[in-house]
């Protein structure tokens, strides 16, 4: 239902080298590059995700009570998306676990990158 998605940043050299590694892990590519935006897709979906700078030139922050999650191929994707995260100044906000009283089984991690953005990735295995 959702064809593409945004999230503010400040630095868009520093969320391009974050997202790289963090969406790369779970299958993302790089696909637009600009100075305004970064586009990244998965093969397969038709859906896309941009870093871009706020349109009002104000300052990006995270949103309190939003969150994008990005679904991963397997338990060692949503691993490798937080050892990413964190690794590119990433802050945890939940490490990679199966969360309780989800069925099918719910594991997921839990993010923030540089901008305060909040960020899952997760699998239902």
């Amino acid at each position: 239902m959702i064809a593409y998605s945004t999230l503010g940043v400040n630095d868009m050299g520093r969320a391009v080298a974050f997202y790289d590694a963090v969406l790369g892990a779970l299958g993302g590519k790089r696909d637009t590059t600009s100075e305004t935006w970064t586009g990244y897709s998965r093969a397969g979906d038709r859906s896309k995700f941009f870093l871009t700078r706020p349109f009002d030139r104000q300052a990006a922050s995270g949103g309190n009570g939003t969150m994008l999650a990005f679904l991963a191929e397997d338990r060692a994707a949503v691993d490798a998306f937080h050892a990413a995260a964190l690794a590119g100044g990433g802050t945890c906000e939940g490490p990679p676990g199966v969360r309780e009283g989800m069925n099918p089984v719910f594991y997921a991690a839990y993010v923030r990158d540089a901008d305060g953005n909040k960020l899952c990735a997760f699998v239902r295995k």
